[in-house]
């Protein structure tokens, strides 16, 4: 199994305070099936996105996982103008890896008008945006199919595993369930 979206560095952003936590982290997905995971620190107006640095952390990380996980480095990219223009100009920079798939995370409270205008931008220039967490979104909580109609145009969905456990609430957990089966949300 591979989890495509995972705070996992240390100090960065979200993640774990401290390389041990990192390992336990790591110690726990192995538990649970996973075989690879991929780091995807923040980019937002808080957290400035440092490829290089996160890339090198990557080794270290592995040691951490002592040898029994295989990472790889993505970006957790927020839907703001000026990141979307930095994506364009420099895909690789916030892909997965080498490949075309762009995390892309919304705000909580609002979805912008020109949405759909720029992930078509996104997907015209090479890359398949992938909507972070679309269950956890309240505007997209709101009007589901919007959901779909990203879909639609060709996004990709990723959920939140403790979505479907009802950690984020019976909302979350019912979009979390709908999705995959597309049927009228209700």
């Amino acid at each position: 199994m591979v989890d495509i979206h995972c705070h996992i560095l240390p100090g960065i952003d979200d993640g774990p305070e401290s390389w041990e936590l990192a390992a336990a982290m790591c110690r726990v997905a192995i538990l649970d099936g996973i075989t690879h995971i991929v780091a995807t620190p923040h980019c937002n107006y808080e957290f400035a996105y440092d490829r290089d640095r996160y890339t090198e952390m990557l080794g270290e990380l592995s040691d951490a996982a002592e040898g029994k996980l295989t990472f790889s480095l993505g970006c957790d990219l927020h839907f703001s103008h000026d990141n979307i223009q930095d994506a364009l100009a420099h895909p690789r920079r916030y892909t997965i890896g080498e490949s075309q798939y762009l995390l892309v995370e919304f705000i909580d409270f609002g979805i912008p008008p020109e949405v759909k205008r720029d992930l078509l931008f996104i997907s015209s220039s090479g890359m398949v945006p992938i909507i972070t967490h679309p269950e956890r979104n309240q505007p997209l909580l709101n009007k589901p199919e919007m959901v779909l109609e990203f879909i639609e145009q060709g996004c990709l969905v990723q959920v939140t595993a403790n979505s479907f456990t009802g950690y984020w609430g019976s909302r979350s957990q019912k979009m979390a369930e709908w999705l995959p089966s597309a049927k009228p949300f209700t």
